[in-house]
């Protein structure tokens, strides 16, 4: 086990990812060093301010203004702006003696080898024995790069290439030069995935590694197929989207917003670089990607790509459309195919792949030659690029958003049946395919005892994969492990004494099946076990309540239903909170409203950095009514104690919800009251969530978890607190800023959070407020624009505004 700790980062380049790099660093609270050039000129605001080179401000003009920039950016590659207090910039002339002091050196300057050469010959002059050194480039050999460096510098020298944008895309690959030592590789491997919150690949120095290699010849191979078969590009955004567990953005969208430049260089380098690739002409430019980069249409950051934003007078755009014959922008193009129809009611991804391959269209014919040409070619490329096949997969998930990797995708069709896809294309796989199949094993994967297992071509046996024990993978123990399931939820065994509560239904919403596992979950722990988590590893943990449930009972009028209904939502989160069991809840991406709710109840959460939190029932023109509304009033009192202002508190918290503030990260969530600060924890790496969640579950029962008793000490503060509201909401709606409606549901949560209209401040039970709560979402149900809203929400996934 590697002693080494990782205090100090230095990045040497400020550029989008040496920025976004060293914001990273920040995320997980590490101290950060950047670094970039001195500029040689002045521009003109330095000019006029009579500055001069030698000027601190503007030797450190490049890198204070590239990482303003990136900090400005959408997404933030940062998960609370107060974290960029933990990056420090200078420049390379004045300050690059401080590398000395660091742990970790990464340099990210230009992807010229003659450059990198150079910044790494001034470093080794300042850079302590020991320390780590790597370059994130993305396809210059790594054993070009520390040619003529000394022999420590060497050995711990190796290339670590994130994937951008750095927060978000999870890939690292870790690329051996000559004489790394395997120390390095391996602690930079665990480091990775533990610290970083990614997924490792170690991959061996071939052009453009493994991500880019797969998922360039991806990419170059749909720009020919789209010509070959005559499709547009909105029809194969369609296709190559999220239909086939792929990103929105598909795949010209994702060209994009990466940038044209940004590919074929890449593609370019590919194509210079493996000859003896049996795919190599596949690398070579179509024709009208020759004509893109010539006439600079090269995506988000030249206004227009293969998508162009037209903008009109009154405000309004229109999105057109490159056409590819004649390089002319067009209107939209509706794209439609009747294979698609077919998997509308296939939830899962992976169940899909099959229906997708035998479509009798061209949606179906597309498939066939797009999964022919990839099976195809990752065959070939081990043990070219790796020796393991699991490695391929990882990397095209965690690097590109696949959500599932090529040797996956071909197990859900059948290895025999990708062999005859690829032969009908006059393709041929590679040789260790049939040794498999002849070694009497027919699939890449398997799952045994709770854990995957891959084939591994030399020993042709299946082998377990590495790295795996850190994590608990519900897939693989969900059937093995069930303890429970209806239509909503699958209840496992974590093992331990800890049970796991896992939502089945579509988007995790939050009805009737899902409520009652709650509480059948609950009842199994208290029974048998010593813990609850409630968790997933879904897209999402929950978009909230179920509101076509609701919408249908409002508009028949069954009130008293309803009424039953939200009773039963809040009596389950009571339980969460007072049961006696020690309850977690493992939030992850979107926790909006129940989901939200749930969370708020539990004993302890365990957030993954990507959670998206709030309670936003505003949008479809309701108050919280699972007891969200009753919660952030009790927070708020509990904050009184402190010595706040009362009145200010109690706005504050009332905000959080009039404004449907959704966290933009689990850090952000302390900020708005939803996660609390010394009960609830984050977890950068979301594949160690669910462990952390049942490790925290056992702790705090093997420490002795007491059922809690029942809250009576909330202090409401009536018509004082309400009188305040009340003039704010008049204030608001007289000025426009809100409708005669948003006053409304504002004022009915103003009446909840004051505690009704109480003569003099009063201390109540939860449920005192939680019937409140009830009985203002009860009302707002019956509104005419409440039912318009929701409805809205049902057809287009977005809240309305009245």
């Amino acid at each position: 086990m590697s002693t080494r700790r990782i205090k100090k980062v230095a990045v040497i380049g400020s550029g989008i990812m040496g920025s976004g790099i060293a914001c990273h660093f920040a995320n997980i609270g590490v101290d950060v060093l950047l670094l970039d050039i001195v500029p040689r000129e002045l521009n003109a605001t330095e000019q006029a301010k009579g500055l001069t080179l030698q000027d601190k401000v503007v030797r450190n003009r490049m890198v204070n203004d590239s990482l303003s920039a990136a900090l400005k950016s959408k997404p933030s590659p940062i998960y609370h702006q107060k974290f960029a207090s933990r990056i420090t910039t200078g420049n390379l002339e004045d300050d690059i003696s401080k590398v000395k002091d660091v742990d970790w050196i990464i340099e990210v300057v230009v992807e010229r080898l003659d450059i990198k050469q150079q910044v790494f010959e001034n470093l080794e002059k300042h850079r302590t024995p020991g320390t780590l050194i790597t370059s994130n480039t993305s396809g210059i050999p790594i054993k070009f790069m520390s040619k003529g460096r000394s022999e420590d510098f060497q050995k711990h020298f190796c290339g670590t290439h994130f994937f951008n944008p750095a927060r978000y895309l999870k890939l690292f690959e870790i690329i051996p030069g000559p004489e790394t030592s395997q120390e390095v590789l391996d602690f930079l491997n665990s480091y990775g995935e533990q610290f970083l919150g990614k997924t490792s690949v170690v991959a061996k120095d071939t052009p453009a590694f493994i991500g880019n290699r797969v998922g360039i010849f991806s990419i170059m191979s749909l720009f020919h197929t789209v010509k070959d078969m005559d499709l547009t590009i909105e029809e194969v955004d369609k296709l190559t989207g999220p239909v086939i567990g792929r990103p929105k953005s598909a795949t010209f969208r994702t060209v994009d917003v990466v940038g044209l430049d940004t590919l074929v260089h890449v593609a370019n380098g590919l194509y210079e670089n493996v000859p003896s690739d049996e795919r190599h002409e596949l690398f070579k430019l179509p024709d009208f990607i020759s004509t893109m980069m010539e006439n600079k249409w090269l995506g988000s950051k030249t206004k227009q790509g293969f998508y162009k934003v037209e903008r009109h007078k009154d405000g309004s755009k229109d999105i057109l459309s490159l056409d590819l014959d004649t390089l002319e922008y067009r209107a939209n193009k509706k794209a439609n195919f009747a294979t698609l129809e077919l998997t509308k009611t296939i939830d899962k991804v992976v169940d899909r792949f099959k229906v997708l391959i035998s479509g009798k269209d061209r949606a179906g014919e597309f498939y066939r030659k797009n999964f022919a040409a990839l099976f195809a070619y990752v065959s070939h490329r081990i043990p070219e690029i790796t020796n393991e096949l699991y490695k391929i997969d990882d990397a095209m998930k965690a690097g590109f958003g696949w959500q599932h990797g090529p040797f996956q995708i071909w197990d859900a069709i059948g290895v025999e049946k990708g062999l005859e896809l690829i032969k009908a294309e006059g393709l041929e796989p590679a040789a260790w395919i049939n040794d498999m199949l002849a070694a009497g094993i027919s699939s890449f994967y398997a799952v045994k005892d709770g854990a995957s297992y891959f084939y591994d071509i030399p020993t042709k046996k299946l082998e377990k994969v590495p790295g795996q024990d850190a994590f608990i993978i519900l897939d693989n123990i969900r059937k093995s492990k069930e303890v429970f399931k209806n239509s909503g939820v699958v209840i496992e065994d974590l093992g331990d004494g800890i049970l796991n509560c896992e939502f089945q239904s579509k988007m995790n919403t939050i009805g009737g099946d899902v409520l009652n596992g709650i509480n059948k979950a609950i009842d199994l722990a208290e029974k048998d076990f010593q813990g609850l988590v409630v968790g997933n590893q879904g897209a999402n943990f929950s978009v909230g309540a179920n509101i076509g449930m609701i919408f249908m009972m409002a508009v028949e009028q069954e009130y008293d239903e309803l009424n039953m209904a939200i009773k039963y939502f809040q009596d389950t989160m009571m339980r969460m909170r007072y049961s006696a069991i020690p309850t977690i809840s493992a939030p992850h991406g979107m926790t909006l409203g129940g989901g939200c709710e749930l969370s708020l109840h539990a004993d302890k959460v365990v957030a993954a950095a990507e959670t998206y939190m709030g309670l936003v029932e505003f949008g479809v023109g309701v108050i919280p009514g699972g007891g969200g509304s009753k919660e952030m009033t009790l927070r708020a009192q509990d904050t009184f104690k402190k010595g706040d202002v009362e009145l200010n508190t109690l706005q504050e918290y009332f905000l959080s919800i009039g404004m449907a503030k959704v966290s933009t990260s689990a850090y952000e969530a302390f900020d708005i009251g939803v996660l609390q600060h010394g009960k609830d924890i984050v977890v950068v790496n979301k594949d160690r969530q669910i462990a952390t969640a049942k490790a925290h579950a056992k702790l705090m029962a093997e420490a002795g978890y007491t059922q809690p008793i029942k809250r009576t000490d909330i202090k409401v503060l009536g018509k004082q607190a309400l009188g305040m509201f009340l003039v704010g909401t008049d204030s608001m709606e007289a000025s426009h800023y809100i409708s005669e409606h948003d006053q409304k549901i504002a004022n009915k949560l103003a009446y909840v959070m004051a505690g009704g209209d109480l003569s003099e401040p009063t201390l109540v039970n939860e449920q005192y407020l939680l019937d409140l709560e009830r009985e203002a979402f009860l009302s707002l149900c019956t509104e005419r624009k409440t039912l318009e809203r929701i409805q809205h929400m049902l057809k287009t996934g977005k809240p309305l505004r009245n």
